[in-house]
This record gives C-alpha cells, structure tokens and sequence, in this order.
C-alpha cells in the first residue's frame, strides 16, 4: 500500500503542474472544463499546503523528525539526487501562496480570463513554480524554478495586449533575465568552488573552502545576492515593478505580490544555511539592511510623488519589500519572527487591495467606459453567463459603495500600519523588537534609522492613501455606482477576512513564526534531515532471495 503522506511534499509541484498540462489539451471553447481543472487544483493545493503546514508544525514530529520533510526524485539521497524539503518556513509560504492563488483566480473568472489565451494553464505554472522555490533543496533547482514561474509571469504579463502593458512587460522580461543570468553565472562559479548546489551540503562544505577560493565564494554569493535583490524589488534595480505591476490585469498584478517574496525567501533560506559558515555579506546585514533602508525610502518618496492610486500600490510593494529587507538585515533573529508576520499581512492586504481599486475605478465614468470598449474589443461577451455579461461587469451587490469603501479602508489600515488590524501588530512587533535588541539599554544608529525610516513610511502611506480615498470616494458628481460580481467581492472579503483572522489570533501567530525564526536560526536541524535522509530503495542484505 502507497503512504501517501510520505508523498506529501512533492504535490504542491505535482497538481499544478498536471493540471496545466491537461487544460493544454482541451480547446480554447472549453472553458467550463479549463475551469473546473483549475478549480480542483487549487483546492488540492491548498488542502496539501495546510497538510504540510500541520506536519512540519506538529510537536511530536512523528511524521518527519525535526519537523523536516525530505522528498527524493527516483531515491536518489543528497546530495547527489534532486531533493525536495518541505520545513515550517517553505509550509507557511505554501499556504500564504495557495491562499492568495485561490482568490486571484477566483477573481479572474468574473472576466479577466478570457482576455487572452491559455489563461489558466499559464496561472498554474506560476503556482508550480511559486511552490517549486518554497521547496527546492538546491541552487539549480531553485534556478529552474525561478524559470518556471518567470516564463509564466511573461505571458500572464501581456495576457490582455495593449501598448502600455507590451510596453511594461518588455521592462520587466529584460531586467529578469538579466537577473536570470546573474544567478546562472553564480551558481556555475559556486559548483566550481564547492563541488555541490545542494544548500545543506553547500553550508558543510564552505568550511572546507581555503582563503583564495573562500574569497571567490563570497563573490559568487555577491553576484546570486543581487540577483536575489533584483527579485526582491530593492533599489536600485527596482524601477521596473511600478510600470510593470500597474499595467498588469488585475488579478495577475494581485498575484505578483508575492513574487517580490520569493526573493526576499531565497535570502533568508541561503543566509539561515550559511550562518555558522559565517554568511557572505550579501547575505547579512553587511547588504541586506542598508538594501533594506534605501528601499524603503525609495518606496515611500514614490508613494508620495504618485498620482495615480494604482502606482501608489506598486511603490506599497517596494516599501514591504524594504521593511523586510531591513528588519532580515538586522542582527540577530529578534526581528525574524515580526517581519514574517509583516510579511503575510502584507501580501494578503496589498492582494485586496489591487482587486479593490480595480472595482473602485468602475466608479469613475471614464473607467467605467474603458471597460466597456475593452470587453467589446477582446470579444468577452459570455453566452453561459445567464444574461449578465450585457452589463458592464455583472450584477448590483447591495450597497457596493459601502463595501469598496470599507474594504479601500481596511487595506489603507494594513498598509500603514495603523490599530486594530494585523498591519498595526506587525509593525509594532517589529519596532518593539527592534529595540529590544539594543545592547546596555542603549539602541544602536541601526535601531534608529529603522525606527525612523518604518514611523516615516506610515506617515507618508495616510497621507497619499488618505488622499487618494478623498479623490475616489468624496466627489459625488463624479462617481458611477458599480456593478459587481459576487466572485469579484468574494477574494476580497477572504483576504481581509485571513488579516482579520491573523489579528484575532495574533498571539499564537506571532509564537509559531518566532518558532520559525528559532528554527531558522538553528540550520543543524535541515542540514540533517537531509543529508541523513535514508533512501527507500532496500539494501542489499534486505533483498530476500
């Protein structure tokens, strides 16, 4: 009999994966079967990602011990063969991803998806290769997966056409395959130097290294740092995210949120490895805080200088990207805990908010016509819509200018970080942690320019989200009321609701992320579940003859 547990980590790269490849065979006239496919397999994914977050969290560890899953491709055991870890870091991002995958799909399907072709398959492999990079246990295959999700973010993109948006994704596949090939040339460098890419083997083997080659190690690291960055979103290699994520279609732009923490998670994971190696500065705070810094700076002057409220959430992006770069930066893993909780409040409020100015630009005339033209030129009229889609969007919500205000007002209070919602525990966690670590009672310049540069942005974030609420929401003669769709205001409603639900359970939250950044701060646990993983196949003297 097949334990199908033991199987566990490789499915959240296995259902998308066999999900995407199926709706490739079915014609672009299917699209019930498109999605029901894909609606099984985002169930499926997100019933394996919580599977995985219990198991690895579970305090027996009688399942996997320490808590580390390791999965070998064809039995092969490290460092030799391909392996996938599944840990409580790489289980919370699996979760955070499927959860925000569901919503952006199910908010695709009101209209956005049929605004091009191969919508769905091109969303699932950006699933597969989101969770590809949670549980690759080695350079290269972090690499092919970085691939995987960037060759499907191309297409989804341009997935609508129109100048702007070519235009933008331009940028935005040049500056990744730039970045692309600097990780190439990193990780070639690396396998040269050490004779291995797999990340447990790897943090055993630096210590082997002599002077000369330690020192080319630590180039090489350089160089796969600020590939990481550029990912990451961090200044100076950030001027591409604005245009990029404001010219995307909605739910694609929703779901990139998360792509900037794929980076930001490659910087952790490597640098949590390498920390008893002593940890190239690309991957301490030696880079990472003042990255961090100037990001965020860079972040907040463009929220301010915005005019647009849709540029206003992309700069949003860059000041998280920023915070958690600067609080990853910081000594120590006092601040590990906090910025992971930031971090999901984060990706969760900046997903609804993208969904929400979208249904709130509906308010305007203009936008409500240039709807209307857009759905007449790509020809998104749907017989199977039961009589809706003669309606610009679809069917009156009651009291729709409540729920997009309110809902506008929710995200405005989590990207600012301001009481009682999750972005306020977030940011107070981290500023209390922050100066906490200061050394004699005395914080450090470090504690106060962080301080300084996160009491700032919120500052900055009411006035330009403030000012932007004014302009949508308090000039009646401008405003159309909308028409939406139930699957519209649904992920929405799931988003704010998961923050809602992180602030009313922030106590055990926060407790089981610093037990994740405890963990983190103690590699000895992964270096050993993988290297000391036995591999299924029977030994010689168990074959019965």
């Amino acid at each position: 009999m097949i334990a199908w547990g033991n199987h566990l980590p490789v499915m959240p790269v296995l259902i998308p994966l066999l999900a995407a490849a199926g709706m490739l065979l079915l014609r672009d006239t299917q699209r019930k079967p498109r999605l029901v496919i894909s609606a099984v397999a985002l169930i499926l994914q997100i019933v394996v990602a919580l599977s995985l977050l219990e198991a690895t969290s579970s305090a027996d560890h009688s399942m996997w011990p320490g808590g580390v899953g390791v999965y070998l491709l064809g039995d092969w055991p490290a460092p030799f063969g391909i392996v996938i870890v599944v840990d409580r870091l790489s289980a919370l991002m699996l979760s955070l991803t499927s959860l925000l995958g569901a919503c952006c799909w199910i908010y695709s399907t009101a209209r956005w998806d049929r605004a091009g072709a191969h919508f769905h398959s091109l969303f699932q492999l950006l699933l597969m290769g989101l969770n590809g990079a949670f549980l690759a246990g080695d350079l290269f295959n972090l690499f092919v997966c970085f691939e995987i999700l960037l060759t499907a973010s191309y297409g989804l993109m341009l997935h609508g056409s129109g100048m702007r948006r070519v235009s933008a994704g331009m940028h935005y596949i040049a500056v990744n395959l730039i970045a692309s090939f600097m990780l190439l040339i990193a990780i070639a460098m690396i396998y040269g130097l050490t004779g291995t890419l797999n990340m447990a083997d790897l943090a055993i083997r630096v210590h082997t290294l002599s002077t000369a080659d330690r020192q080319l190690f630590d180039a090489a690291a350089a160089i796969l740092g600020v590939a990481f960055l550029i990912k990451a979103a961090a200044w100076p290699v950030n001027f591409w995210l604005p245009n990029a994520y404001t010219q995307a279609c909605t739910p694609v732009a929703a779901m990139f949120v998360i792509m900037t923490k794929v980076g930001i998670y490659a910087l952790l994971r490597i640098g949590a490895l390498l920390l008893p190696a002593g940890a190239p500065a690309a991957f301490g705070g030696d880079w990472m805080f003042p990255a961090g810094i100037a990001t965020l700076a860079f972040g907040t002057l463009g929220m301010l200088a915005s005019q647009h409220v849709e540029r206003i959430a992309a700069y949003a992006i860059i000041v998280s990207s920023g915070t958690l770069l600067a609080a990853l930066g910081m000594p120590g893993v006092a601040l590990t805990g906090p910025a992971l909780y930031y971090l999901i409040s984060s990706v969760l409020a900046l997903g609804a908010l993208f969904m929400v100015l979208e249904m709130v630009s509906r308010t305007q005339t203009f936008g409500a016509d240039l709807l209307a033209i857009s759905l007449e030129s790509f020809d998104l009229d749907d017989p199977d819509d039961g009589g809706l889609s003669d309606e610009v969007v679809g069917v009156a919500l009651p009291a729709a200018m409540a729920f997009l205000g309110l809902s506008f007002f929710a995200c405005s209070l989590l990207i600012i970080g301001l009481p009682p919602l999750s972005g306020f525990v977030a940011k107070f966690s981290l500023l209390s942690a922050a100066l906490n670590t200061a050394e004699n009672g005395v914080p450090t310049s470090s504690v106060w320019l962080l301080v300084g540069a996160m009491l700032g942005s919120g500052f900055v974030c009411l006035i330009a989200l403030s000012r932007s609420g004014a302009r949508l929401f308090w000039i009646p003669e401008q405003i159309k009321i909308p028409r939406l769709r139930l699957s519209e205001a649904t992920p929405v409603i799931v988003l704010l609701g998961a923050c809602i639900a992180l602030t009313w359970k922030a106590g055990p939250a926060m407790a089981y992320l610093e037990d994740t950044a405890y963990y983190l701060d103690r590699p000895q646990y992964y270096i050993q579940a993988v290297l000391h993983q036995d591999t299924r196949r029977p030994r010689p003297a168990e074959v019965s003859p």
